[in-house]
């Protein structure tokens, strides 16, 4: 009746059924969803098969890309080296192309490259008419660690020629003679056969793929192309490769003789051609440059057996109880300016051991020599124990530790051995050593002493350097060899606009020096040095140390005495052609360079000239098989 009681409806009634029909639409969706993703991810996998990288590979390769892009701004591209480097792949490939698709390549690369070369001429040539200028001959740049570059643009007659070799050398220095000189050349025919196979099939399986009717040809490449590089991940030789290997190989060249009848087209073959020989180059020269770092690490890293013999002088100084301080036996002679002194700034012991142990067997008279080494806190106890255990034909040496010198001058306590720069000039690549802070302290170090002879540590001595005492300076300051296969109008460009003198004159090395500490203290070089760093530390305070090369020159303008070239033969640690007579004949042989004769990457025929120097008859030198 109206009005009366109704009954709620029941749980399972039809009613309640409406919100569970929409949340079971919502899970069907989810799954139909679900089984959908991973076929989108695949079908888009399969598009991008062709570059021939998985999806891992693909993101690997290219953040190492990107990183080397980060790295100096990347490779420049280059017209002619992109027209050669497809004409060298045609002639490679030629044998296994069809003749028609070459010539279509060729000629359409011919077209693109003037097309692009007109573009670029014109760019450039209006860019240089709107500068009116020409560019400085050298620019500075910061290398790797402490070594600086001074690169030279070249001009545009002679760019083209020496283009390959210029921007190797600019870029990685002696890392460049050090890798062609242990190059090793690949023996394994099959394996490279196996990539030409690979290279040749992606390039031609985004063609392949595009056409319908050739679904069954598609699939073939596709797993030949699988196949391949599931050999070469895990084989490096020809030794490690399986033995279906050369049924695999067969195969492929069926496929791509099939791949060859077809009608394809020639710009796509092209365009994937052109990114596969990119993407190869550039990762490449990624790994190139990954290398070049290891072995700028390697060289500024003390080596293992190095450090084991620090560790172990340090800990004998402190365990044993004798002293090894000069007091009441040489005090004399350290400050006796009468004697010869030679005086060497070093952080490592065995260097520095070499130098004097190689300079007092070749003295006239060693009980007249007094050697000075300068070193930091962290080396002294190693240093100084070391001299005091072995012997050297009557010698006084006197370690100095500089952080503890209370210097009036000084902008900082840390000992810096003498600079060197890598000179990158018409194409060739040379190390100068020049003067450091330091140096410009040792008329205030030494106050007692006139005239005293500069040593790097890299030095090995062969004749007698008596007679450096007796030359005379001719009212000059520091006598040093000049150095012409530079010249000072080649590195205006980082001389920061100071006017150094005729652009013809030479540069001056360190590494054997004569200072006259009294004519130095007369002209007031070091208070002249100070200023001119201090000023330059205002502008610049990041590149401090930097600032050693022209200020170096600056402060030591017409003060230089020209010593005869046949007192030092420099070279040994960048350069792999110098001849054994020039050796033999040298009365001093300097290392400067990267490739110092301690290290694994030195250059092996100069290190036997080292090698008969080291104090073989100390304990922990044979301890830690330095």
């Amino acid at each position: 009746m109206k009005g009366g009681y109704t009954a709620p409806p029941l749980l399972n009634g039809s009613a309640t059924k409406r919100p569970w029909r929409g949340f079971a639409m919502g899970v069907l969706v989810l799954v139909l969803c679900s089984l959908l993703a991973p076929s989108a991810f695949l079908l888009s996998f399969y598009n991008r098969f062709p570059s021939g990288y998985s999806s891992d590979d693909r993101v690997t390769l290219e953040s190492r890309l990107g990183i080397y892009k980060h790295l100096k701004g990347g490779r420049g591209q280059n017209l002619k080296q992109d027209q050669s480097r497809v004409d060298n792949l045609m002639r490679k490939f030629g044998p296994s192309l069809k003749k028609d698709i070459v010539e279509k390549i060729r000629v359409k690369s011919d077209k693109l490259n003037k097309k692009k070369s007109t573009g670029a001429t014109s760019k450039s040539s209006g860019s240089r008419t709107k500068k009116g200028t020409k560019p400085e001959p050298l620019a500075p740049a910061l290398g790797s660690f402490d070594t600086i570059e001074v690169e030279q643009t070249k001009s545009s007659n002679d760019s083209s020629q020496t283009e390959p070799t210029q921007s190797c050398q600019l870029q990685f220095g002696s890392y460049c003679l050090w890798s062609a000189q242990h190059k090793e050349s690949m023996m394994d025919t099959l394996v490279r056969r196996l990539k030409d196979q690979l290279f040749i099939a992606r390039a031609y399986y985004p063609s392949i793929a595009k056409k319908k009717e050739q679904e069954k040809l598609t699939k073939e490449v596709k797993h030949n192309i699988q196949e391949h590089e599931r050999m070469l991940s895990e084989a490096i030789s020809d030794a490690d490769l399986p033995h279906f290997s050369g049924k695999s190989m067969e195969n492929m060249d069926q496929t791509t003789e099939k791949a060859k009848s077809c009608n394809i087209d020639c710009r796509n073959f092209e365009r994937k051609l052109r990114q596969l020989v990119d993407l190869t180059e550039e990762e490449t020269h990624f790994h190139m440059r990954q290398s070049a770092f290891l072995y700028h690490l390697g060289v500024q890293t003390v080596p293992k057996t190095h450090h084991c013999l620090i560790l172990r002088l340090t800990v004998e100084y402190f365990r044993n109880s004798r002293t090894d301080d000069l007091e009441g036996r040489s005090i004399y002679e350290v400050e006796n300016a009468k004697l010869q002194h030679f005086v060497v700034l070093s952080t490592n012991v065995l260097a520095v051991s070499v130098t004097v142990n190689s300079t007092v067997m070749n003295l006239r008279d060693s009980r007249n020599a007094v050697f000075h080494i300068l070193t930091d806190s962290q080396n002294f106890y190693a240093i100084k124990h070391f001299f005091a255990r072995n012997n050297y034909k009557n010698a006084t040496v006197h370690v100095l530790n500089f952080e503890q010198l209370k210097l009036k001058h000084t902008n900082s306590q840390k000992l810096l051995p003498s600079e060197e720069f890598r000179v990158v000039a018409r194409n060739k690549t040379e190390y100068i050593s020049v003067f450091s802070h330091s140096h410009f302290l040792l008329p205030e170090i030494f106050p007692d002493l006139q005239k005293i002879v500069l040593l790097d540590d890299d030095l090995v001595v062969q004749r007698d350097l008596s007679r450096l005492f007796d030359i005379d300076l001719e009212e000059k300051v520091v006598s040093a060899v000049n150095f012409c296969r530079v010249r000072l109008g080649q590195i205006k460009g980082f001389l920061n606009g100071f006017d150094y003198g005729a652009n013809e004159d030479c540069l001056w090395i360190s590494g054997l020096n004569v200072v006259d500490l009294k004519k130095w203290r007369e002209m007031s070089i070091s208070s002249t040095y100070q200023e001119l760093l201090q000023n330059g530390k205002e502008s610049n305070p990041k590149q401090w140390r930097e600032m050693s090369f022209p200020l170096t020159i600056l402060a030591l303008k017409d003060q230089v005495h020209e010593l005869e070239a046949s007192w030092i033969q420099s070279g040994l640690g960048h350069d792999y052609a110098i001849s054994d007579g020039a050796l033999q004949n040298a009365t001093t042989l300097h290392y400067n360079g990267n490739m110092k004769p301690w290290l694994d990457m030195g250059i092996p025929k100069y290190k036997d000239y080292w090698r008969k120097y080291v104090t073989h008859t100390e304990r922990f030198v044979d301890e830690c098989n330095v």
